[in-house]
């Protein structure tokens, strides 16, 4: 069990197309949003969803596959590690970002014939 210390298995639907960058060095990168979703029932009996957003970032062939297959809406399985880092905005104001670099990527749903 001491070899699994920061893996993530998320299941949702991208919020948009990916954003696909190329590199100096010839290398892809993507970057894309998936919102997943937990539905339950409040105290009142009523049912509640709560959609959480999440920051994936995709390196090399997995970049490729995203550019070439995902599109706003479409249901996909990713798994990956968390990445924190930090950054000054213009204001020279500190943000902290937290993301999902993904290593492995599952298209889910229907078929899509090109």
């Amino acid at each position: 069990m001491y070899a699994v210390k920061n893996k993530v298995q998320l299941i949702g639907n991208l919020g948009n197309a990916p954003e696909v960058r190329t590199l100096e060095s010839g290398k892809k990168m993507a970057r894309f949003s998936l919102a997943t979703s937990e539905s339950y029932r409040n105290a009142k009996g009523e049912k509640v969803t709560e959609t959480q957003w999440h920051t994936l970032v995709a390196w090399g062939k997995i970049a490729e596959i995203a550019e070439k297959y995902l599109a706003k809406g479409k249901e996909i399985l990713v798994e990956g590690k968390l990445i924190n880092r930090s950054y000054n905005d213009k204001d020279g104001n500190k943000k902290y970002i937290c993301e999902v670099q993904v290593n492995e990527l599952l298209l889910l749903g229907e078929k899509t014939t090109a």
